[in-house]
């Protein structure tokens, strides 16, 4: 038997998944009659997939059918490219699926990407031709918006008609913008010559044409190596959501940012015209350093050290980008034509770029009883250098200074939290209690493992509030049930993702050995092993964590969460743990609800929010736009009219009196950029109607 290495990664702890050696020797074998990268690619993940995801899937002619339909959903999801009959010739393999993956064989993928390719060409047709004639917004007619209520159309023409609409519908958005902008500037005084309804359609017609000619151009540069992730992933995604595969390039893209850190130059490119642009340096980075690269430059060769330029002009973005890309201390010359038209060749040696605004920062709300903000946009953590940053070790540094500022409460935000590192969060909890439990974690098999804080040091004591919403996943759950269980603060906002599930990262290339160095990198493939449960037993999986404290959101009666993803586990309980709860502070939940209840209700703003919730399920709801101008100015004013309602009762909310910590104000004084993103976090945070009640939740509790 052979073990293949595991990485603890954002998804779960870590552990040892055995590749049976059946498969092992399978490929060994296989490798020099077989040794095309597709093929291996697909053997590894599918041993991989039977042999370590928490619930295997038999792979039969309904795991095929499942697969199919995912895959089709996923190509042409807007029903714009595949005719009914291409969707007939490919459906001719729907339960066949199973038996390619299982054999590495790639024959309905390249039919598919045959017809979708030729279908592609034509649809390029059908919108230059549309876009080439005036609209007529007059006529009264409709347009269904929800992909999964369209069909697959019946011939080319009626293919042709749906395009006609669907592009019809975006111009009548941006005509209708560009009116509005019009008006505002009229009631601002502007002096400038307005447009004609005939001139304002055209350049409708012409920006969204413009759009249009870069998409088709990106699309028709993808090669079918680049649909070979979604393909793949329609095998994947039947064991559940979260179980995906990487392709390297994709991995790499996740680790920065899961960790905040890439190794590069630091400049934020953009292709337009078949032209590479520079738009933005990042301060601090290796580009910023050295000085000479700067926005609007055009590169047009890639070298590596001394070696022979790449030519990049043409070339799709992502490709370029993997060529400036690199390892931390090589070189990359970079043959450039400055704004003024020179040319020039920029040595810049590749460094560890940081992307700040992905870190913990935090915030002192001033008062009599000076409270601690800190918002948390993931749980982070870099695996790949020992000394690298992860959330748990900042949000210690964060509480420390809060404490330095004299904060009696602390408010941690995790609305929009995506989740992350399970260890980050099992430290994180251990600021706020003695020791004990945080998560239980469950194999398919056996008992499930406690994972807990050893250490008996609370770093913080005080009153906790732990902000939440729609969005705040996996991680995030995790901590603010265990705060919730253990009675150790308030959980406020609203009920969470649903997300119990645990993922772990594989590294393919570890799976074979030397003899198929050929077919390397594979990619990297996310596996769910295991489910966490709460220390009381539950798990957050379909349900999430209903908060203490249920503040209205613009989300709230929206279909939303693990619940509405196709093929996610079902939702189990198993024993509590043996914890103590919490009692000094000693929070009276009740109290704090019915204080935070009548806030609610005598705030218009919340009121105003809550109504704009009921509108827009009642909108999402109604799936048909009218294509004629009046209506859909009118549906569009009443929006508006309630949005600018909800934007005059939040200017006229109290700010609260927020500044930045000393050390950060000291560390930023000599950083332009980074002062302006951090006023720009500043004022955001003195204006959010959330953070605002959580302050008031705290003071009644203090």
């Amino acid at each position: 038997m052979f073990s293949l290495k595991t990485k603890l990664v954002a998804y779960g702890t870590a552990a040892s998944v055995v590749f049976g050696i059946a498969s092992y020797r399978l490929l060994e074998t296989d490798g020099a009659a077989r040794d095309q990268k597709n093929e291996v690619l697909t053997k590894v993940l599918m041993q991989g997939l039977s042999s370590a995801h928490y619930k295997p899937e038999r792979l039969d002619d309904e795991f095929s059918k499942k697969a199919f339909n995912l895959y089709l959903e996923r190509l042409d999801y807007n029903k714009k490219f595949l005719l009914q009959s291409d969707v007939d010739q490919l459906r001719a393999y729907q339960t066949q699926l199973d038996d390619e993956f299982k054999n590495g064989s790639f024959k309905f993928f390249d039919l598919s990407m045959s017809v979708f390719q030729k279908r592609l060409k034509e649809a390029e047709g059908y919108y230059k031709e549309i876009l080439d004639k005036p609209f007529e917004f007059e006529k009264e007619e409709t347009i269904e918006v929800k992909p999964e209520k369209l069909k697959f159309a019946s011939s080319p023409a009626a293919l042709k008609e749906e395009w006609r609409k669907y592009l019809k519908y975006q111009a009548l958005i941006r005509v209708a913008d560009a009116l509005d902008s019009q008006q505002k500037a009229d009631s601002a005084g502007s002096k400038e010559a307005k447009k004609t309804m005939p001139e304002i359609e055209a350049d409708a017609r012409k920006k969204l044409k413009d759009n249009y000619d870069d998409l088709f151009k990106r699309m028709g540069q993808l090669e079918n190596e680049d649909y070979r992730s979604s393909y793949l992933n329609s095998f994947a995604n039947i064991y559940d959501p979260h179980t995906e595969y990487y392709a390297p390039k994709e991995k790499e893209d996740f680790d920065y940012e899961f960790s905040g850190r890439l190794e590069g130059i630091g400049a934020l490119l953009q292709e337009k015209d078949g032209l590479i642009k520079v738009s933005e340096i990042t301060p601090g980075s290796p580009s910023y350093l050295q000085g000479e690269l700067k926005p609007g430059d055009v590169i047009l060769k890639v070298a590596q050290g001394n070696q022979q330029p790449v030519d990049i002009s043409g070339m799709r973005i992502d490709k370029a980008v993997t060529l400036i890309r690199g390892k931390k201390g090589t070189e990359v010359r970079l043959h450039v034509k400055k704004v003024d038209g020179t040319m020039k060749v920029i040595p810049i040696t590749r460094d560890v770029v940081v992307r700040e605004e992905g870190y913990a920062k935090s915030l002192i709300i001033k008062g009599a009883k000076p409270i601690g903000y800190i918002h948390l946009p993931a749980f982070y953590a870099d695996f790949k250098n020992a000394g690298g940053r992860n959330s748990g070790k900042d949000v210690a540094e964060e509480i420390q200074k809060l404490k330095q500022e004299n904060a009696q409460g602390i408010i941690l935000d995790l609305r929009n939290n995506g989740g992350g590192s399970l260890q980050d969060v099992v430290d994180m909890v251990g600021l706020f209690i003695k020791s004990g439990p945080v998560v239980q974690v469950k194999s398919a098999n056996g008992p499930a493992a406690v994972l807990e804080d050893r250490d008996p040091q609370v770093q913080f004591n005080g009153p906790l509030v732990v902000l939440v919403n729609e969005n705040s996943a996996s991680a995030s759950e995790i901590m603010a049930a265990a705060i919730q269980d253990y009675k150790r603060g308030v959980i406020v906002g609203s009920s969470t993702y649903g997300k119990g599930t645990v993922q772990q990262f594989f590294d393919l290339d570890q799976v074979l050995p030397a003899s198929f160095d050929a077919v390397k990198p594979l990619g990297h493939l996310k596996l769910t092993t295991q489910k966490y449960y709460r220390i009381s037993g539950k798990t957050v999986q379909l349900r999430g964590v209903t908060p203490d404290i249920v503040l209205p959101d613009t989300y709230t009666y929206l279909k939303y969460g693990e619940k509405e993803q196709e093929y996610a586990l079902p939702f189990d309980e198993i024993q509590s743990a043996k914890f103590n709860t919490w009692n000094s502070p000693n929070f009276s939940i009740d109290k704090l609800k019915a204080s935070s209840k009548a806030r609610v209700a005598a705030s218009p703003t919340f009121s105003l929010i809550n109504q704009s919730a009921m509108r827009l399920k009642d909108r999402t709801e109604v799936s048909t736009r009218s294509l004629k101008l009046s209506t859909y100015l009118a549906e569009e004013r009443r929006t508006q009219e309630e949005s600018k309602k909800l934007e005059n009762l939040r200017k006229n909310i109290p700010q609260l009196d927020v500044a930045g910590l000393r050390p950060d104000v000291t560390k930023l004084a000599g950083d332009t950029a980074a002062s302006a993103r951090f006023s720009a976090f500043t004022r955001n945070a003195k204006k959010d109607l959330y953070i605002q009640e959580a302050v008031s939740i705290l003071k009644d509790g203090l």
